[in-house]
């Protein structure tokens, strides 16, 4: 599909390949034409390709000399469920769904790089490149992990990149410790006595312990978790009562929500605090409740010697310093099924000014095409460095 010319990491196919993806979204675990294009263009480039790990997820293989050391690297690939509102040449084509994050330009750095380090072969050992699905949120890393990845392709280490607004596009940050949070999910349900709203004392208020409950919770945070620890804990859905019957106290009372820690212990410190509020709150007005904590994604935590690594390559392919006291998010990224099972490192690459929408998850983003090469040469680097002759 792509021939050779005197840019050795085909930034201008690559760019236009990139905006085709932007035009082309496909939500997690339905990547069909997005994992199709990047198996034929890495079979084209003669790389081992492996389908349907994780549904749509394929990872390619490619082995050079006698090396013994195997790495992956891995870019991913779905987009998101909301509307793309900017006007531009490749705007989304797809009703309500959009490449708000930025996967689009994810996959072809790695694919660029991949074709590039095929050409070349100026290394010695295994390359495992990653191309996962439904990273935003449906478990495409888990699925992958648990359809045998570890098994099939055993690897000594494992990288991941992220696009950073606010960086320039041709900077980097690398950090040791924690990058991202843990990502989970609790719900709540107070179930109380309905009644009519002129004489409340008849029934078990669910409604008024809900509000008791979105008040106290934010207390753990404040006053139970060491303040040294960072932590987020999000009230964000709120069901009950019907606006067409403004007469009514409900018997329950629905609440949602999402929890953020960078450590092990905090977390399980999060998930038993939230239900020993929500219980508390039930005794106080004498009903019951329902608690739920959903585990999903883990916290990323950069490998030290690894993230060392990957900062000499990191200098290497940009020329300049790279930031070593970036702060960490509190979004989630399920790398972390990969980074917790063997050393991972977590990078991010710069996607140009933090302005006119250029936001993650905002509906007027967009991958910032300038940066593709930096992060092209930045995955080659990095196995040219990790997989030396």
């Amino acid at each position: 599909m792509f021939s050779g010319d005197n840019d050795p990491f085909e930034i201008e196919k690559m760019t236009a390949l990139r905006r085709d993806f932007h035009a082309h979204p496909e939500l997690g675990f339905e990547e069909v034409r997005t994992s199709g294009i990047v198996a034929e263009l890495l079979e084209e480039a003669g790389i081992e390709v492996h389908r349907g790990l994780g549904k749509t997820g394929l990872v390619g293989t490619l082995r050079v000399g006698d090396g013994k050391r195997a790495i992956a690297l891995r870019a991913d690939m779905d987009a998101l469920a909301m509307p793309e509102l900017a006007d531009r040449p490749y705007k989304s084509g797809t009703e309500n769904v959009m490449h708000a994050c930025g996967h689009d330009g994810h996959t072809v750095m790695l694919l660029a790089a991949a074709r590039h380090l095929a050409r070349e072969r100026n290394f010695s050992g295994t390359v495992h490149f990653i191309f996962q699905p439904a990273e935003e949120g449906r478990g495409g890393a888990k699925a992958m992990v648990e359809e045998g990845f570890f098994d099939r392709f055993p690897v000594d280490a494992v990288y991941g990149l992220h696009n950073m607004p606010g960086l320039a596009v041709d900077e980097m940050a690398v950090v040791a410790g924690p990058q991202l949070a843990s990502s989970d999910s609790w719900e709540v349900t107070f179930k109380g006595v309905g009644t009519h709203g002129a004489k409340p004392h008849l029934g078990r208020d669910a409604v008024t312990a809900a509000g008791h409950f979105l008040v106290a919770v934010h207390t753990i945070a404040a006053r139970i978790v060491d303040p040294l620890q960072p932590v987020v804990i999000s009230a964000c859905a709120v069901s009950a009562g019907d606006f067409k019957a403004l007469n009514v106290i409900p018997d329950n009372v629905r609440i949602g929500g999402t929890a953020r820690a960078y450590s092990p212990a905090v977390r399980d410190q999060i998930e038993a605090e939230i239900g020993n509020v929500a219980r508390g709150v039930a005794a106080t007005f004498g009903i019951e409740v329902d608690y739920s904590f959903l585990r999903r994604i883990p916290p990323v935590v950069n490998d030290p010697q690894i993230a060392t690594r990957a900062l000499r390559a990191a200098q290497a392919a940009t020329g300049r310093p790279v930031i070593t006291d970036f702060p960490p998010s509190t979004a989630g990224d399920d790398f972390a099924e990969f980074g917790n099972r063997v050393p991972g490192t977590y990078v991010w690459l710069g996607n140009g000014p933090a302005v006119d929408g250029a936001l993650h998850h905002n509906s007027r983003y967009d991958f910032n095409d300038g940066a593709i090469l930096t992060g092209a040469k930045f995955w080659a680097t990095l196995v040219q460095q990790e997989l030396a002759r």
